[in-house]
């Protein structure tokens, strides 16, 4: 289901969230990132937040985590593991940003996909400052994707908005939401750019294959007479 809505969007890049990697019997222990390219005819990296022993010995190890696909060569990643805070009580999962470098005709594109916490507001503060700090490196055009678990009025996400430019708000899409997927009455699916990235249209798709209902962009780069 998911490999038909990304070809039926005709995506050149694509963040996905909640990745099984030999994860579990949910996924039939499948390589889902690797899957979905070849079913795609796609490159692909994908990131571990989760990582666990094999349940036997010699088999891959159980991850879970997030990947991006690429019509584009993808020519570094690098998974940036959050900050996790020790709560004792009802803990919080391993959150990471996985950040790719795309060539696309020559421009080479920061791709940022991260999923962050969906318990606490402390935790997302905190996530998304790390975020910042991290894109603060790379010089160049930027585009992240993902699922902050928050929606844009929150103190966290103004932070973000601060930095970058939220695509569904540029547009005054404010409220296409994106969960649930019956009757959607939030939006806590993200798309930012910087302001070298020209805004074209955005859309939410409606299907029932995931639990949260995909976003779509269409960006337009200016050509780069120099790499970045």
């Amino acid at each position: 289901r998911i490999g038909d809505i990304i070809k039926q969007s005709d995506a050149d890049i694509i963040g996905l969230q909640e990745v099984d990697n030999h994860f579990s019997e949910r996924s039939n222990f499948e390589d889902q990132a690797k899957w979905l390219a070849k079913y795609l005819g796609m490159h692909y990296t994908y990131a571990a937040n989760l990582d666990f022993e094999p349940l036997q010995v010699g088999q891959h190890r159980r991850q879970y985590g997030t990947a991006v696909l690429s019509k584009y060569p993808i020519l570094s990643s690098e998974n940036h593991l959050l900050t996790n805070i020790p709560y004792p009580v009802n803990p919080t999962e391993q959150r990471g940003l996985l950040e790719t470098v795309i060539n696309l005709k020559g421009n080479h594109v920061h791709f940022y996909n991260t999923h962050l916490d969906n318990k606490r507001a402390e935790q997302r503060d905190l996530q998304i400052r790390e975020i910042l700090e991290i894109a603060k490196l790379d010089e160049g055009s930027k585009v992240f994707v993902g699922d902050f678990n928050a929606t844009p009025e929150s103190s966290e996400m103004i932070k973000m908005t601060v930095q970058f430019n939220d695509v569904f708000n540029v547009l005054g899409q404010n409220g296409d939401y994106t969960i649930p997927v019956e009757n959607p009455n939030r939006r806590i699916d993200y798309i930012f750019t910087i302001d070298d990235i020209k805004i074209s249209s955005a859309e939410v798709i409606k299907t029932n294959a995931s639990d949260h209902l995909p976003i779509t962009a269409e960006l337009i780069l200016t050509k780069k007479s120099h790499f970045n």
